[in-house]
């Protein structure tokens, strides 16, 4: 059996951990060994649980240790994988030169960022993305980007032309489904019936996710007539972000938003909503949270950020980033329509379903990097 070291540069939870953890564990044909430069963090002990050999080098967060990249180095020569996949800068750098240190040829770099101009990325991040690209040319065999926006950045910025391939997120469609009976128990504990407009957004509270472009929107949808609750999921979306309620009671919402901070139950949330909003002004990939709305029939209004506009296509609502009007108008066309149309709602919110099992699938994620890998 082929092994593949992944090594990322740590495993708390977001998109790039969530993508790993969801590649290790459904490909069955190939031996993965995670190595994470810093610490277990959220990933780690679910890894472990599915029988994936995990090992942390503990390192500071932005920094290295000498007795971290030795351990990298004796990890790498005892496996002696087949393939060494990287994940994000960090250890796309780090993992990358003691890869090739360790004779390992085929080294491949995984990049999760769309974004890099200073005010929107940390200056620290620039930098290694920019030592990235200047040895781009020598370590990875190929370069895999999560989005085709992601490219056109990174290659302007002087990644190495022509070891560019492109694969999007795969998601597991037997955990993201239409599911009456979640829908049920979700807006049970919300407190809704069936037919009250429940409008969400999952992800970390985080200048890049433009939480306040959102509450913005909607304090026009509610100044325009429209009845709805909005549930906002993620870290440091609660009762203690005294600045998110602040913009909230300046918008008049303090009856419409519930804050639920961090929750495990996803597959519930995205089949309790009506509608997933998504309304990041910078530095998506390639967002999860839309494919994993559609996977379970759930409509989505995003702006245009990332690969957005490729995974929801003409399922959804387009708008550009930062534009409060334009948001508003969407989720209002959303709201109209499922109110007013039953069956073209019923219809949109299946070619959501169809549109995440013919493109992102799991299973033709992991066949696409096999075909990287085996190149």
């Amino acid at each position: 059996m082929k092994k593949i070291i992944h090594i990322i540069t740590g495993l708390n939870d977001g998109g790039a951990e969530a993508v790993l953890y969801r590649l290790c564990l459904s490909d069955k044909t190939l031996r993965h060994i995670v190595i994470s430069l810093m610490d277990k963090g959220k990933y780690g002990p679910l890894l472990r649980e599915a029988g994936i050999e995990v090992h942390c080098l503990n390192m500071p967060q932005g920094r290295v240790s000498l007795s971290g990249l030795w351990q990298l180095f004796k990890l790498l020569k005892h496996h002696k994988p087949d393939v060494v996949q990287t994940w994000m800068y960090h250890a796309d750098l780090i993992g990358g030169i003691f890869a090739k240190f360790a004779g390992i040829k085929k080294v491949f770099w995984n990049v999760r960022h769309t974004t890099l101009e200073p005010g929107k990325s940390k200056r620290s991040t620039i930098l290694i993305a920019k030592a990235c690209a200047f040895v781009s040319g020598w370590i990875p065999k190929k370069i895999v980007y999560c989005a085709h926006e992601a490219r056109a950045v990174h290659e302007a910025l002087g990644y190495k032309n022509g070891k560019a391939e492109v694969i999007g997120n795969g998601y597991d469609l037997t955990q993201f489904f239409i599911d009456a009976e979640l829908r049920k128990v979700f807006r049970t504990e919300m407190g809704l019936y069936d037919d009250e407009n429940l409008i969400g957004m999952v992800g970390r509270y985080h200048p890049q996710k433009d939480h306040a472009n959102l509450i913005n929107a909607l304090g026009l949808v509610r100044n325009a007539g429209y009845n709805f609750k909005l549930v906002l999921i993620g870290r440091d979306l609660d009762a203690d972000n005294q600045i998110l309620l602040n913009h909230i009671h300046v918008n008049q919402l303090i009856e419409n938003v519930i804050l639920l901070g961090q929750r495990t139950d996803i597959p519930a949330v995205m089949n309790g909503l009506d509608l997933h909003v998504l309304s990041s002004s910078f530095g998506e990939g390639f967002p999860n949270v839309l494919a994993e709305a559609m996977a379970c029939g759930t409509p989505c209004v995003t702006t245009e950020v990332g690969d957005a506009a490729l995974i929801v296509g003409d399922t959804g609502w387009i708008v550009p980033p930062k534009n409060s009007n334009a948001l508003a108008n969407a989720i209002m066309q959303a709201i109209e329509e499922k109110q007013t149309n039953h069956q073209v709602w019923l219809d949109r919110k299946q070619a959501c379903r169809n549109r995440i099992v013919e493109n992102f699938s799991i299973n033709k994620m992991i066949a696409a990097y096999r075909r990287v890998w085996e190149g």
